[in-house]
């Protein structure tokens, strides 16, 4: 073995000690913040006070599950959480992909300016709109319904509708004029060529947009925490927020009741805060877990270029 050749396995090997590194640190800064909240929800009142207690609890407690469980009124805003976040993705995609469709293949007087628009609707935040936008569904009597984020997502609109938008005019420029061109010869129009052609190729833009639209709404509070005012139709995120808001009280109130029984104990249920918190985003989890692999290659397959 040359001195070449052990300067190049050397070099090989300091890059993969390198790629593993940063890797590594990514992956901490992630799972971190994971890693802590399970610790802290299998504790007990007693290991959160004591600071000998860092990670593993002395006394594992699943009892914290079932309170958090019950304090969020899990299920029902289970129900409410899917029929806003998976409503508003399937339609996000229906009605995005048409839009992005048209920027894309076909060409229009004043494109750039309804293009620019599009844009422009994405870099505005909600917040500065949201007065005109309660008026004209409080008007429409779609307070504490579902409908201010359902009738959005129908006209491509909605949380992060823009972007949705601007994704699949980037998936749909990178596809081949060919398909277009067989699809004309055999006669198709133009709706019939998108919707059985172009839409069903589109598949990894669909995923990309389905997951980011069903996160972003399902970890959105203030748009529920504007348009819901009956429990009843709150979302995890906001029987999250309620809890929470329950539980500082309550802490301070322990604070303030300090008795024998109780002396030395945290006046706190941080534990519970954090099974609470978990028992939000397992479902998202789950739902990443089984479609990681295919957002990764949808991810990959979006910047493919055509011929």
């Amino acid at each position: 073995m040359n001195s070449i050749t052990i300067k190049r396995q050397a070099k090989r090997i300091t890059g993969n000690v390198l790629y593993y590194l940063v890797l590594f640190s990514l992956s901490f800064v992630f799972l971190y913040p994971l890693l802590y909240m399970i610790s802290q929800s299998l504790m007990r009142v007693q290991d959160v006070a004591d600071a000998t207690v860092q990670w593993i609890p002395k006394h594992f407690d699943f009892f914290n599950y079932v309170i958090a469980f019950n304090e969020i009124r899990y299920w029902n805003g289970f129900v409410n959480s899917v029929i806003i976040s998976v409503g508003s993705a399937v339609l996000q995609i229906l009605s995005c992909s048409i839009i992005g469709y048209g920027f894309a293949r076909y060409r229009f007087p004043g494109q750039a300016f309804w293009l620019a628009l599009v844009v422009f609707t994405f870099l505005v935040p909600p917040q500065t709109i949201v007065v005109p936008l309660y008026i004209f569904f409080s008007d429409l009597g779609w307070i504490n319904t579902h409908m201010p984020f359902i009738f959005p997502a129908l006209f491509g609109h909605g949380l992060k509708g823009a972007l949705f938008v601007l994704i699949f005019i980037q998936f749909y420029r990178r596809l081949p004029a060919v398909l277009e061109e067989a699809a004309r010869i055999d006669g198709a129009g133009p709706f019939r060529t998108y919707w059985t052609i172009m839409f069903p190729l589109a598949k990894p833009a669909m995923l990309v947009v389905f997951l980011f639209s069903v996160v972003w709404h399902w970890n959105d509070l203030f748009e529920p925490s504007t348009y819901l005012m009956v429990p009843e139709f709150f979302n995890l995120a906001q029987n999250m927020a309620v809890f929470n808001g329950n539980a500082n009280a309550e802490m301070g109130q322990m604070a303030q009741q300090t008795t024998a029984d109780t002396f030395g104990m945290a006046p706190t249920i941080q534990n519970q805060i954090m099974a609470a918190v978990l028992l939000t985003i397992l479902p998202v989890l789950i739902l990443y877990l089984f479609v990681q692999r295919h957002f990764v290659e949808s991810v990959e397959r979006a910047g493919i270029a055509g011929e």
